[in-house]
């Protein structure tokens, strides 16, 4: 018998459960559930399974639970599961198959399914031992590892929240985490994090331990434990305690917090049900449709404290026994595709930074080759181009040029990038430029595109190949409902409204924003404006809250300006689009420049940059140097590529009549980029006023 077949009669049905949920305005039974073998029957619908009835689909506050919208049929209909329900799912199907893999020393350190499930088990005790209190948080602060999924697995076994925390945050941020999210413990990669939270103890009044996973322990400090203590304590305690705990747990009660980024005030704690998460996995998957138990592997390198990652790193392998290869810490600063090339992932999500890093790479090594290379670069890269607008229109597109060069160019590119057995390719969490993705699919590797929020669990959209359009954000996931705020089409443009089981709980402690976010038929309101076309592929057109309204009262989305100006000229880093309440549209540039082995961005031009610059004729080599002479012929490149740019414009007031090259590249360290290396506009706006305000000086 195949995987696929397996996973499909591996079920026997249980006995009906009177558990009731939601279905729009129907009421519906719940019976006939599937249940994994190996598993009581009992103990899956009247333990972690179950649902408390409810009135309201949200909530804002630790120990309530809300109703489930489910469907009648398709993936709106599939039983509710448990994280804690989803675990022993996996490990009853695949106990001794490979869920985790480390390198340490040089090799490749593997754990099993069932010995996953042993380490959340057992520090899920030890958490307890440690007085993790119901509904209380475990807040963890680390690169993705072995140690960051059991610690969130393990939160939520034990009945507390598991609550992320970005390793860049300063020990104040963590403090505001650690703080509303009521943390008992705080799980700790190594002494740098640590210090941080020990900078702030006395003032959490909640917390009483903190876990420290890698790396020496001073264990002789007040209430610091290493990952290995906590390990010999809960191995200790029997497991009376932690199974009543799995007994109460509902799946429409709060598991995890994703907290927000904060770029406008203090960041906000989502509060996402078990359902949420497990529902939001289950319909990517579907989606995805050919993933292959066991056989399928990815590397999680994107912070786990982001949604994105959460879902995908954690929950779809979960779901379909994908194994997770962790990455390097120093993965986003340069060592994550030699990680890549090591393990071949089947699977490959990324932010548009790390999209546009590659991008940057591989022209790079073809501006160095020969003109032979490079013709026969070009030629491969229109046979490519044409293949996949043949696929995207429904046709075959297979010619011999197409397999010629597949051999030839395409084969080596995914060998170099470690992407030689990859079938999916995604980016999420911001937009990714048509140009980029297009460059991509020349070379045999189509990006699709996934849209969601931290709100919505994660994701609302994916694109599966070849259902998919360069500029789209992606397919409307099965289950899920769209609709478009202050248009007469149902198909927009307007704001993206979105409902269905992946919309949150609400904001913890925060019913204000809460229901300004949630409206009372359900619908989450994203702040994106956008449109729906025929094949149900969505299009972002921009971001409420970004958009820019001149002062002759035009709306205009900085985004698609921004990655016009950028895709004329190759060696701006980071584009930013002024405008709002101004006379004119102006923009704030930055170079390309080297990156140190902390992620900070140097005064040194970037390789490619300082060829560039070269050939124009400037000896400048820094980006001090081009600012502080206002160096002529850079200066006349840029004028002349924003020229190019504003030819696209749809109108004259989409224009952009000024510009000014900004004294670094931007970078996590000096505050302009969020984790997942978007633009944080108002920490640009506050630090660049001057300049700003020269641009609109009588």
């Amino acid at each position: 018998m195949d995987a696929d077949s397996e996973q499909k009669n591996d079920t026997i049905p249980a006995a009906p459960t009177e558990i009731c949920v939601e279905n729009g305005e129907d009421i519906v039974k719940v019976s006939n559930m599937q249940v994994p073998n190996g598993i009581d029957h009992q103990k899956y619908l009247n333990g972690p399974d179950q649902i408390i009835p409810c009135d309201s689909y949200i909530s804002c506050r630790p120990g309530e639970y809300v109703k489930i919208r489910m469907g009648s049929r398709g993936p709106a209909a599939e039983p509710p599961v448990s994280v804690p329900g989803l675990l022993n799912r996996i490990v009853a199907r695949y106990p001794n198959d490979t869920a985790l893999a480390t390198k340490k020393d040089g090799k490749w350190h593997k754990i099993t399914y069932k010995q996953y499930q042993d380490r959340v088990r057992t520090i899920a005790k030890g958490f307890l031992k440690l007085g993790l209190e119901r509904f209380h948080s475990v807040c963890i602060l680390g690169f993705n590892s072995e140690q960051w999924f059991i610690a969130d697995l393990a939160a939520i076994h034990a009945g507390g929240y598991a609550a992320g925390i970005y390793t860049t945050n300063s020990a104040e941020a963590c403090f505001h985490c650690l703080e509303t999210s009521r943390a008992n413990i705080c799980a700790v990669q190594d002494k740098k994090q640590l210090d941080k939270i020990l900078s702030i103890q006395s003032r959490l009044k909640h917390l009483k331990a903190i876990v420290q996973w890698e790396g020496p322990v001073d264990t002789s400090i007040p209430g610091v434990y290493s990952w290995e203590q906590v390990m010999e304590m809960g191995s200790k305690e029997p497991d009376t305690q932690l199974n009543n705990i799995l007994k109460s747990i509902s799946v429409n009660e709060c598991c995890t917090l994703v907290y927000t980024s904060g770029t406008v005030g203090q960041p906000k704690a989502v509060m996402l049900s078990h359902d949420n998460l497990t529902w939001d996995a289950y319909t990517i998957s579907e989606r995805c449709r050919d993933l292959r138990p066991t056989y399928d592997c990815l590397v999680s390198f994107l912070p786990l404290s982001h949604v994105a990652a959460q879902v995908v790193d954690i929950y779809t392998t979960l779901t379909n026994a994908v194994t997770v290869y962790f990455a390097q810490p120093d993965a986003l600063k340069g060592s994550l595709v030699e990680t890549l090339k090591e393990v071949r992932p089947t699977r490959f999500l990324a932010v548009p930074r790390v999209w546009e890093k590659m991008h940057e790479k591989i022209m790079a090594v073809g501006a160095s080759s020969g003109s032979m290379k490079r013709y026969i670069a070009t030629w491969a890269k229109d046979k490519g181009t044409q293949y996949h607008l043949a696929r995207i229109n429904g046709q075959d597109g297979t010619t011999c040029g197409y397999k010629m060069a597949k051999s030839l160019v395409f084969s080596k590119v995914r060998d170099n990038l470690g992407l030689d057995r990859c079938t999916t390719f995604v980016t999420a969490a911001a937009p990714l430029s048509p140009d980029i993705k297009k460059f991509f699919m020349s070379l045999d590797i189509p990006i699709m595109d996934a849209f969601g929020m931290s709100e919505a669990a994660g994701a609302h959209t994916l694109s599966i190949y070849p259902k998919f359009k360069l500029d789209s954000s992606g397919e409307i996931l099965d289950g899920t409902e769209t609709k478009f705020d202050g248009s007469t089409s149902i198909n927009g443009p307007g704001e993206i409204f979105m409902r269905g089981r992946h919309v949150f709980m609400g904001y913890l402690n925060d019913e204000e924003k809460t229901r300004a976010t949630v409206d009372d038929e359900g619908w989450l309101h994203s702040g994106d404006v956008g449109r729906l076309d025929s094949n149900n592929l969505l299009y972002i057109t921009g971001r409420i809250k970004e958009l820019l309204i001149t002062a002759g009262g035009e709306n205009i989305a900085p985004v698609l300006i921004e990655q016009t100006v950028q895709s004329e000229l190759l060696h701006v880093g980071y584009a930013v689009l002024i405008g709002d309440k101004r006379k004119f549209l102006s923009i704030l540039l930055t170079l390309k420049a080297k990156v140190n082995g902390n992620g900070d961005a140097l005064d040194e031009l970037d390789t490619e940059t300082r060829k560039w610059v070269a050939n124009l004729g400037s000896k400048a080599t820094t980006i001090s140097e081009i600012v502080r002479t206002k160096d002529p012929l850079v200066h006349k490149a840029i004028e002349d590529g924003i020229a190019r740019a504003n030819k696209h414009a749809i109108s004259n007031a989409q224009k952009i009549q000024k510009f000014a090259i900004l004294p670094a590249d931007f970078s996590l360290n000096s505050g302009e980029l969020g984790p997942t290396l978007k633009i944080k506009r108002n920490v640009v706006y506050e630090k660049y006023k001057d300049i700003i305000e020269g641009f609109y000086k009588e």
